[in-house]
This record gives structure tokens, C-alpha cells and sequence, in this order.
């Protein structure tokens, strides 16, 4: 039997901005480090860094930045990596 790697199962799934957007949301849940991990993931199924800087207008440095396990990344630019991908930011009151 042919196995295949987790990675591209994950990537495949995270290509539908609606799998990334409950992929993100449970990330955010677990944490900040947690969530950086999922964008990197989420990126990197979107067509990875290079395209990513160019959708969103930031450069690859920056972005690499942003991504990583200690990123601090500005709203703005969040923002735009999330507007790239075709996701959007919103907020619920918990019961």
C-alpha cells in the first residue's frame, strides 16, 4: 500500500479558504505560537512565501518574518497576507 505524507493531505485541504478558515480559527484557539505555525501552513499550501508576498504586497523577508514560530506580525500585515488568501478577520461575543 502507497502511503502518503501528512503534508500534502493538510496542503490539499488548506487550499479551500474555507478548510483554512476553521484550520486558522482552531490554531488561534490553541494560541499565538500555535496560529503562526497554522499561517505558515496556510501559506504554504496558498502557493507558499514567494506568492504570498506578492498577493499581499509585503516583502519575503517580512513575511518570512511574520510566519515564523516568534513572529510578532503588525495587524496590517496580517491583515494583508489574510486578504491574500481570501480570509478575513471576525469576532463573536462567547457565551
Amino acid at each position: 500500500m502507497k502511503t502518503v505524507s501528512y503534508k500534502k493531505i493538510l496542503e490539499k485541504k488548506l487550499s479551500d479558504p474555507e478548510q483554512a478558515a476553521e484550520y486558522l480559527t482552531a490554531c488561534y484557539e490553541e494560541g499565538p505560537e500555535v496560529f503562526l505555525v497554522g499561517l505558515r501552513d496556510v501559506v504554504e499550501a496558498q502557493g507558499g512565501v514567494g506568492r504570498m508576498a506578492q498577493l499581499s504586497k509585503l516583502n519575503r523577508e517580512s513575511l518570512y518574518r511574520l510566519v515564523s514560530r516568534k513572529g510578532n506580525p503588525r495587524l496590517s500585515s496580517l491583515n494583508s497576507v489574510l486578504s491574500a488568501i481570501g480570509l478575513k478577520v471576525t469576532f463573536a461575543a462567547t457565551a
